[in-house]
């Protein structure tokens, strides 16, 4: 049992690290295309591998869920935001809200890391067109 308690405190750690950073990584310039990527890689597996498992999908909850079944837990929330949220606060969120906060904040961090990102690119594209200056002395 003690690998799975491990195993649950990994998860919850790392899930809410990746959470963290998908929600908050665009701040720092130099994490904003790693930001990008776990966004895109979250779309993915919400969207693309949930069109097999359900939207919405995410193998770190169905693998965390694992591990909480053989500590015995039983009826586990349909997202991990509930789940998260609760486990924190003891606040039980309705499924439907927990999905508008999880859907809307994710959308805006996707919107705001696409935004940067394309700027960032355009700056540095630009940068590298602009001929350059030769010193006179």
């Amino acid at each position: 049992m003690i690998v799975y308690n491990i195993l649950d405190w990994f998860f919850t750690v790392f899930h809410t690290l990746l959470i963290v950073f998908s929600l908050f990584g665009w701040i720092w310039k130099p994490l904003r295309k790693l930001n990008l990527a776990a966004l895109l890689l979250t779309a993915a597996s919400w969207f693309i591998a949930g069109i097999f498992y359900g939207i919405g999908y995410c193998p770190l909850t169905d693998w965390h869920w694992s591990v909480l079944r053989e500590l015995g837990e039983t009826g586990l929330p349909h997202s991990y935001p509930q789940y998260l949220i609760n486990r924190a606060t003891g606040i039980q969120l309705q499924p439907l809200t927990a999905d508008i906060i999880t859907g809307t904040s994710f959308g805006v961090a996707f919107v705001i890391s696409s935004f940067l990102n394309a700027r960032d690119f355009i700056k540095k594209k630009k940068q590298a067109e602009k001929p350059q200056r030769k010193s006179h002395k």
